[in-house]
């Protein structure tokens, strides 16, 4: 099994370790204030994630070595998507509630975001049944499917009920992407993408400009979108986040005021460490620090479409193009947030970000990743062996 780590894609592998580890950094740079302020020691944030990032290593290396027939098993996947679905249901009556999403459930001192699980199951229960079906695609196919399609759009509803309107955008775009690169209908992308933001301009923005102020103050999630329509009026209020945001970014400058002094971080900015963690690395290390990570981030999914585009088993072509759609939409939701160009919504950003759900399913996405880039070579190598 272990075979597999002598076709490592360190195109993959090493941009994954260079921003863990600035991760690693940066969790500590941010969130030492605010480890202080919950009573933690300063380098309480520091260790969870050192513990996170190795747990992550661990999980891409086990991922990448499995079968992959694993990971297409019918009846496995079946009772996955039901405990899916049982736990989105459970976290209603006994999920914990941060930032006014009751997303998480905790054991002990840990706590699990199962939306963030939900991710990568979609990408390999999509690229499983519609393996199985790619010589039938049609208007009949399309409607066999359909039982399937029910069962993941209740998963994505129960997501945004929660509310986590960014945990049911990335596993909606991860549907979508995966769905439009199948075959089955290109249209499903392309409508699906235009729905949103027609919605999203025609329907969405009005209705909460309406909104009358009392239900901006029971709701958490209305008084971020108030200060995505208005932060400078808000700043005392909805808009703080964002201006905050706003000022970090223009103390960083080019090239950053500098690790570890960081204005924002010391309780002007909440949460600096997970949703605000590219806002303090803007102030630390200026535009160039954060063009440095967005690159990295942006040669694995470029090498993650690479090994689809070559691949001609579709199940992995698939898993590819959903984990690069993931991994793409994720980022774009936590940057765009910060820099206001669409509502702050708590998404973290890949591999930076402290927390333990996010690093395990991108750490999964990754490895299944490196698996199919190493089943890839190894099928290369042995054409090359017999025609030789």
């Amino acid at each position: 099994m272990l075979k597999k780590m002598h076709y490592l894609d360190y195109a993959l592998f090493v941009p994954y370790l260079i921003l863990s580890a600035i991760g690693i950094v940066m969790v500590y740079s941010a969130s030492s204030y605010v480890a202080a302020e919950n009573g933690l020691t300063p380098t309480g944030y520091l260790t969870k994630q050192v513990v996170w990032v190795g747990i992550g290593l661990l999980v891409t290396m086990i991922c990448m070595n499995l079968k992959i027939t694993y990971f297409k098993r019918t009846k496995l996947l079946g009772i996955l998507g039901f405990a899916m679905l049982v736990v989105l249901l459970g976290l209603r009556a006994v999920g914990k509630s941060i930032n006014g999403a009751a997303g998480w459930l905790t054991f002990g001192p840990f706590s699990i975001q199962p939306a963030e699980f939900c991710k990568f199951y979609l990408i390999i229960y999509l690229a499983a049944i519609i393996a199985q079906r790619e010589d039938r695609f049609g208007r009949a196919q399309f409607t066999a499917l359909a039982p399937q399609f029910v069962m993941i759009t209740a998963m994505i509803a129960l997501i945004l009920v929660q509310p986590d309107l960014g945990g049911a955008t990335i596993n909606l775009a991860i549907a979508a992407v995966i769905l439009a690169a199948s075959g089955i209908s290109y249209l499903i992308g392309i409508g699906g993408a235009a729905a949103v933001v027609v919605l999203f301009n025609l329907v969405v923005i009005p209705y909460v400009s309406s909104l009358p102020q009392s239900a901006f103050d029971n709701s958490y999630q209305l008084r971020r979108f108030l200060g995505f329509l208005d932060p400078f009026k808000t700043a005392s209020g909805a808009g703080t986040q964002l201006v905050n945001s706003y000022y970090a970014i223009s103390n960083g400058g080019l090239t950053g005021v500098g690790i570890g002094n960081s204005l924002q971080k010391r309780g002007y900015l909440p949460e600096p460490n997970t949703d605000f963690i590219m806002s303090i690395t803007a102030e630390e290390l200026g535009l160039i620090g954060v063009i440095f990570i967005m690159g990295l981030l942006l040669l694995i999914v470029l090498r993650t479409l690479y090994i689809g585009v070559r691949s001609r088993n579709t199940f992995n072509s698939l898993v590819c193009y959903g984990v690069a759609a993931y991994m793409t939409i994720q980022a774009f939701i936590n940057v765009g947030g910060i820099v206001g160009i669409i509502p702050i919504t708590g998404v973290t950003f890949p591999f930076v970000s402290y927390g333990g759900s996010s690093m395990v399913v991108l750490t999964l996405s990754l490895g299944l990743v490196l698996n199919v880039s190493a089943l890839e070579k190894m099928e290369r190598q042995n054409a090359v062996l017999q025609a030789g």
